[in-house]
Formats: structure tokens, C-alpha cells, sequence
């Protein structure tokens, strides 16, 4: 069987509770829409039993494309062309971090064939939709009320910059990008400095301060588990990795698709995905993942939003900001989701996180078969 959807889900605001149940109870077919109100199907569909009920869509519907749609450009460069294919011509090179508006969405040839989504940057040309972050620029109130145990948030600017003190000047620590999460532990007000978020680095154990208009605080309904009345025994996850795709199951029955980026194979070892079965015993909402030499394929990301481990030895479905290129594997052995999709899982699986907890670890969980 051969399926495979291109997830732009991210190119959306996050989910209410109520968009989320909304979701869960219209089917596979209904999951695969984006919120944005569709979805490009770019490979043929088998004539599998489970899956009647996916047909594949080629044109988009684009009548609830955000206005204020941005992208944010997560390589060293992104190449514009003017038509949505590697082999057109060369317009220009955006570089990393730079935001450009994206006013459609298209599917190109299969000069990128596990990956055929394109974006249209307004009148200018053509940019691959994996070099892209969908993001946009929401600015949030200040919230000074925050419990004493801190409190979640996520970044809704393409990026902002997290300091040493409440000052623009001072000392940078880290960029955090837009769907990032983060544990918020206070509010500062620095006179015409204005107000500052402090927030705690779960790896490091630093607080650092980001500007308080840039996180939204999430509040505890938006965290409620999904799909709370089905038996634990009866929910599962597939990660297909030949296909790159996750698949969750309520009764045997598919409700959720998503495509993915698994573990692959790099110079300095094999970091392919185990295969086996799992579950999904230790949950947070946002960690701080670093390992390696930057030099050598290491990295250093923080805020890693909404991850499900399913091994002792960190394997986790998460979702993902530095790359937008979903359909071959690329990890270091986590499956890399987009944030909205990592999300999804984070509230359908076992255990459930309290909204009040950094972390939930339990000898139970939501079964997980890699194949």
C-alpha cells in the first residue's frame, strides 16, 4: 500500500479543544484536512479496505488562507524559481531566518518527489515548501497572574530572542522560533523596557527572558486529552517508515494520518528509527533536546514542543521547526512531526500531562508499532 499526504497543517493558529474534538470525530478523511480547509493529496491511493474513505484532493481551497501568512526560511538559504520545480529558473536566494509572505499553495513536479508542495511568495516566484516554516506574527497581552508553578507557552512570532535580563541589550542566549514551547515562571516589567517573560530552560536549568508580547500563555482546556472516552487498549499508533507516515488507530479503525520524517543514516552512524513495538510512557510538553558536536551533525534546539517517548533511550514523536520536509527520513531516530500533528498526539496518547506538570512518566502508555 502506497499512501502519502503532505501535512501543511502548520500554516494555521493552534487548535481550540473544540476545533480539536471536531476533528477527531470526522474520520481519516476529515484529519487530513488542514484547518486552513484543505488538503493535497500528491500520490495515489491504494485500494486498501481501511482507507475508502481518503480521496485525494489536487485543488487547493484556498478561501481561508491567512491574509498575514508568513514563512520563515529554516536553511542557510531558500531558492525562489519561477515555477514550482528545481529545474526552473533561479530568481534569487532568501537567507535563513528571513520572513516572506506566502500567498498560495501548489503542488510542483516531481523534481522533489516524496515532498511536492510549493509555496507562492506573492508575486515573485516559487520556494519548496520543506526550506519553509509556515508561521505568522501574533502579539500577545502580558499575563501577570502566573501560577506558582509556572506555566506553559509557545512562541506565535516567527522568532524571538531569549536574553540573560529584561533588556534588549543584554546578553543573547538562544533564538526560540514560532511553535516552540516553553515553561514561563514569571512576569518582569522593566519600565520603557516593557515586559518581559522569564522562563526556565528545562535542560540547562538557566532562566533566560523572552518579550512577554511574543509567547501566548496555553491555557489548561486547550490541554484536556482527546478522545478521552476510548479504552486505552483500543488506541494505537503505526509509524510506517517505508511510507513515512503515522498513523493512529481507535478500534482498529484509522483517525488520524500524518506524514513524517523518521530516523536515517548519517555519516557518523545509523540512527534509523527502532522497530518494534513501544508505548508512549514519558510525555512533556516542551524540552530543550541537545547531543553532539554542531559541527558533526549535532544539535542544540530548545523548546521542542509536545513529545510522546516511546524508548528508554529518548526516541519520541515531537514536533518539529527547523525543517518543514516531511516524507524521508532525515532524524536523528525521533519521528519529527509538524508541531500541529506532534500536538494531536501529545493529547489523543497515555499518560495524560497535567497542565500544571513539565513532565508525566508512567510504566503505562499508548501502544506504538514501527514497521
Amino acid at each position: 500500500m502506497k499512501i502519502a499526504f503532505t501535512d501543511i497543517s502548520s500554516l494555521c493558529s493552534p487548535l481550540s479543544r473544540r476545533e480539536f474534538l471536531k476533528l477527531s470525530g470526522t474520520g481519516l478523511f476529515g484529519l487530513l484536512l488542514s484547518p486552513l480547509g484543505f488538503s493535497l493529496a500528491i500520490t495515489e491511493i491504494s485500494e486498501d479496505q481501511r482507507f475508502q474513505g481518503v480521496k485525494p484532493i489536487y485543488q487547493a481551497d484556498l478561501r481561508n488562507l491567512y491574509p498575514d501568512q508568513q514563512g520563515r526560511v529554516v536553511e542557510t538559504k531558500a531558492t525562489l524559481y519561477n515555477t514550482p520545480s528545481l529545474s526552473g529558473k533561479k530568481i534569487k536566494d532568501i537567507w535563513q531566518d528571513s520572513v516572506i509572505p506566502i500567498t498560495n499553495v501548489t503542488v510542483g513536479d516531481d523534481s522533489i518527489p516524496f515532498n511536492r508542495i510549493w509555496y507562492h511568495i506573492g508575486d515573485e516566484g516559487y520556494i519548496h515548501s520543506g526550506v519553509i516554516q509556515p508561521v505568522r506574527t501574533l502579539i500577545n497581552p502580558p499575563i501577570a497572574n502566573i501560577p506558582a508553578e509556572g506555566s506553559l507557552a509557545e512562541v506565535t512570532v516567527p522568532f524571538t530572542d531569549a536574553r540573560w535580563g529584561p533588556d534588549k541589550d543584554q546578553l543573547f542566549a538562544y533564538r526560540y522560533y514560532y511553535g516552540t514551547t516553553h515553561w514561563v515562571i514569571g512576569l518582569e516589567h522593566e519600565g520603557h523596557l516593557g515586559y518581559w517573560y522569564r522562563v526556565m530552560d528545562d535542560k540547562w536549568e538557566f532562566e533566560f527572558y523572552v518579550p512577554a508580547t511574543h509567547l501566548r500563555l496555553i491555557p489548561p482546556d486547550e490541554l484536556k486529552p482527546l478522545s478521552p472516552d476510548v479504552p486505552a487498549e483500543f488506541k494505537r499508533l503505526e509509524v510506517r517508515t517505508n511510507e513515512q507516515l503515522v498513523v493512529g488507530y481507535e478500534w482498529d479503525k484509522p483517525v488520524y494520518m500524518a506524514r513524517a520524517a523518521t530516523g536515517a543514516k548519517f555519516s557518523n552512524g545509523n540512527f534509523e528509527t527502532p522497530p518494534g513495538h513501544h508505548i508512549t510512557f514519558f510525555k512533556r510538553p516542551s524540552r530543550h533536546m541537545a547531543a553532539g558536536n554542531l559541527a558533526y551533525n549535532g544539535y542544540d534546539l530548545p523548546g521542542v514542543p509536545w513529545i510522546s517517548y516511546f524508548t528508554e533511550s529518548g526516541m519520541s514523536f515531537h514536533g518539529t521547526y527547523w525543517h518543514n520536509n516531511f516524507g524521508h527520513p532525515r532524524s536523528h531516530g525521533c519521528v519529527n512531526l509538524s508541531p500541529l500533528a506532534a500536538k494531536w498526539l501529545y493529547l489523543w496518547t497515555l499518560p495524560v500531562v497535567p497542565p500544571d506538570q513539565q513532565e508525566v512518566y508512567e510504566t503505562y502508555g499508548t501502544a506504538v508499532d514501527v514497521i
